[in-house]
């Protein structure tokens, strides 16, 4: 898993650092040309670029610290700090938007945008808009397989990029043609889908913040590799929550009845192990074994019924059979807490045969109200 993680933040940084060398030399050449060439909207298309690579230092060190090992103040790992920077990304993306569409209003009606743009303008535009796209499908590669949506957002930067860069490219043609006022108006045009991009999102990863549920359809996923293993007998309780890009399970597993702790809980084991082997991006499962279908903790509380803890049974148990004088010895004594009572499973070692000692223990506990169901086996005692 160390590995795994190390050759993933590895790759994502590189794919980011490639990107954002990419976003500042089209910055410049934008900036530079749009001055010198009369483009206020390849000045805006360069602004955004420039956010694309301010967005890719942010990446790198949230891709570094996200991976970061589980540590006391952050039990469930780092992965909150990718979703916050999505958040930020985000909500940078809409500031530098507003600025971009109330500048470019304003030198549409302040008589700003009669010049009209000279034909370098055209070639930058066309250079970016086959370098973003090409930028933006090698980055969406490798968030889809990392499933790091920090890293996907920074990709659909990139391609909203290449659009504004497209726009560019015909509000430019068009104003050499004889329309002018097409330059500012291409430039609101890509602060609208910057700021669209941007709210996406910032609310896609504010859900996750607020510990929004994975989907219904992620969950039947999981619920049919849980129920694949064998020993499952129903999964009546399971959520999942996403911690950056990976996910956290909660699950009540329903066993048969009458297991041992120890076999129920590698039953448990073998789930948890389908699971992770299935879907690899789960980090953290709780499961929690049950003997029947009694709803989650909360359903449980509600209905919780205060029956004896296993002292107080030993107790009741002894002061039936001390009367006896017979001579046993207590091997060991099962207690299975089901529909609100006790079943009751007693084994003894003894001497001489123990006639009907089941039958004088249910007649001796027939006043106790917990009790549902009892059986007792003697064995022999070995010389």
């Amino acid at each position: 898993m160390p590995d795994a993680i190390n050759e993933k933040v590895k790759t994502l940084q590189r794919v980011t650092i490639i990107g954002m060398a990419l976003d500042l030399a089209l910055t410049v050449a934008k900036v530079v040309v749009g001055i010198f060439g009369n483009s206020y909207a390849l000045i805006a298309d360069g602004i955004h670029s420039l956010t694309d690579a301010a967005s890719d230092i942010m990446v790198i060190a949230l891709a570094h610290y996200a991976h970061q090992k589980p540590d006391s103040d952050h039990p469930y790992g780092h992965g909150k700090f990718e979703t916050l920077g999505t958040v930020v990304l985000g909500s940078f993306l809409i500031a530098v938007a507003g600025a971009m569409v109330y500048d470019s209003f304003d030198r549409l009606l302040s008589g700003e945008s009669d010049q009209v743009p000279s034909w370098p303008v055209l070639v930058v535009a066309a250079a970016s808009i086959l370098s973003k796209e090409w930028i933006y499908r090698y980055t969406l590669h490798y968030g889809k397989k990392y499933r790091s949506d920090l890293i996907i957002a920074n990709a659909w930067h990139s391609r909203s990029d290449a659009f504004s860069s497209i726009i560019v490219f015909v509000a430019a043609a068009g104003a050499m043609m004889g329309y002018p006022w097409l330059d500012p108006i291409a430039a609101a045009l890509v602060a609208l889908m910057i700021a669209k991009i941007g709210g996406e999102l910032a609310w896609k990863s504010a859900k996750e913040l607020v510990e929004t549920a994975v989907s219904d359809e992620e969950l039947d996923n999981y619920r049919k590799t849980i129920e694949s293993v064998e020993g499952v007998k129903d999964v009546h309780y399971l959520r999942g929550r996403n911690v950056g890009p990976d996910v956290v399970i909660d699950m009540h597993l329903q066993v048969t009845p009458k297991l041992s702790i120890s076999e129920g809980h590698f039953i448990g084991l073998r789930a948890s192990r389908r699971l992770r082997t299935d879907h690899e991006h789960i980090r953290d499962i709780t499961f929690h074994m049950d003997a029947e279908n009694d709803g989650g903790i909360d359903e449980q509380l509600q209905t919780y019924i205060p029956l004896p803890q296993r002292s107080e049974v030993i107790n009741t148990l002894e002061r039936c059979w001390q009367p006896w004088q017979l001579d046993f010895k207590v091997d060991r004594v099962t207690i299975h807490y089901l529909r609100g009572h006790l079943d009751l499973e007693i084994l003894l070692t003894a001497a001489t045969p123990l006639p009907d000692v089941e039958q004088r223990l249910r007649q001796g506990l027939s006043d106790v109200s917990w009790l549902r169901d009892l059986r007792v086996w003697v064995r022999p005692a070995t010389q």
